[in-house]
């Protein structure tokens, strides 16, 4: 097997980068779909990711990497007893534009079913992915029905198979990352919306990127294994930064000002369902464990939301990708304030002191920084001027909409409609 590029020798390409490692963290965000032109080291990426990840223990002899701690009791190789296991690294396993059904998800063998009564399956490649990453190139170009099983195998995590009233099921979690060029077609809007994250990446303008981009590569061509060897250190920092964020993951809080934060900004930007939601939530936590903090702080949720919402926000044809990101400053600004704002200015002497899981704390933080407080500049006292008798509204607005008195203007933060 040919040695791999590393992954620290990748030049710019940051989003790429750390989309990728917070899957790595925590496969729970959903995998990243990575959107751009050719030649811009997308395969690249994914395949040096594959030589970071941690090696894995497995039950020895099983086919589908159970582990032995906790084996799958519905493993078709099972039932396996708890204990002592083999170590192996992760997988990366490539799934081709013009794989079957069968391939995919697996085969039975009918004819010893029927003859042995015994579940003789054939491995597909969900079950060699299980615990490692599942990589998709060109994943717009794949038939419809297998993106759609390959995707309700990673929200599920688990395999199922029917054929003649035999039913076969394994577990099936993975990184799952695809890539595709928009130039050879779009994927549809709901499959767009089964990933986690999405990336848009081009190719460098500036020449002193474009000169280091081809003196490595050229390098690494030359002499792969001497050039992997160069940035052996590097690579081991970022797979044991990688371990260290896995074991902090689970202790991260994610607080009430947090998820109202990201509640806003999917609503703002007026995103379907709830998965836009529940996935800024969690690479908002994966991102305070990448960083080694227990606490969820705004610069979190703000980076979770351009990595979550470019592919799910509506938007016309014409329009340009990403987010507007002043409107997302601004959503961010308003809903960053107090844990209640409907709260009275004077504390309940019996309250929880701004709630969530870090209590009074997070009322203004010290060390690394407040936990989402993004306090903005003072606002003039509008106490003075007179209102006017407003008829009762239809529609809905958010609290901080409800608690202003400030006329309709340039001057305020955020649109409100007259």
């Amino acid at each position: 097997m040919s040695t791999p590029y590393p992954f620290t020798a990748l030049v710019g390409q940051d989003d790429l980068r750390l989309a990728l490692l917070l899957n790595a963290v925590s496969p729970a965000v959903g995998g990243v779909l990575v959107r751009g032109e050719k030649g811009t080291a997308k395969s690249t990426a994914v395949r040096a990711l594959s030589a970071l990840l941690p090696e894995v223990d497995v039950v020895a002899g099983c086919r589908f990497s159970c582990a032995p701690g906790a084996p799958d009791p519905a493993c078709p190789d099972g039932p396996h007893e708890a204990g002592g296991g083999v170590a192996r690294a992760a997988r990366m396993v490539e799934l081709p534009v013009g794989a079957s059904e069968d391939r995919l998800v697996g085969a039975l063998d009918i004819e010893r079913a029927l003859a042995e009564g015994v579940k003789a399956f054939e491995p597909g490649l969900l079950a060699d992915a299980h615990r490692g990453i599942l990589y998709v190139d060109e994943v717009n170009l794949l038939h419809d029905h297998l993106v759609d099983l390959l995707l309700d195998a990673a929200a599920m995590g688990a395999s199922y198979v029917e054929r003649e009233g035999v039913s076969v099921r394994h577990a099936a979690r993975f990184l799952l990352v695809g890539t595709m060029n928009p130039e050879e077609g779009e994927l549809r809007p709901q499959l767009l919306d089964r990933f986690g994250l999405t990336v848009e990446v081009a190719a460098s303008r500036e020449p002193d990127q474009r000169v280091e981009v081809v003196r490595r590569r050229l390098a690494y061509d030359d002499d792969p294994d001497g050039f992997a060897g160069r940035w052996a250190e590097e690579e081991g920092v970022v797979r044991a930064r990688i371990v260290a964020a896995r074991a902090l993951l689970p202790r991260v809080r994610l607080g009430d000002g947090a998820l109202r934060q990201i509640a806003a900004t999917c609503a703002a930007f007026e995103v379907d369902g709830m998965r836009a939601d529940i996935v800024m939530a969690r690479t908002a936590t994966a991102l305070a464990a990448w960083a080694g903090r227990e606490d969820v702080l705004a610069e979190d949720v703000r980076q979770a939301a351009l990595l979550a919402l470019p592919h799910r926000r509506r938007r016309n044809p014409f329009d340009a990708p990403g987010l507007d990101e002043d409107k997302l400053d601004e959503t961010l600004e308003e809903f960053g304030g107090d844990e209640d704002p409907d709260t009275d200015p004077d504390p309940d002497p019996d309250g929880d002191g701004g709630g969530g899981p870090g209590g009074g704390a997070a009322a203004g933080g010290t060390g690394g920084g407040s936990r989402l407080r993004t306090p903005g500049p003072s606002r003039p006292a509008t106490a003075a001027a007179p209102r006017r008798p407003r008829p009762a509204t239809t529609g809905s607005r958010g609290p901080a909409a409800r608690a202003s008195s400030r006329p309709c203007g340039p001057v305020s933060r955020s649109v409100r409609r007259c």
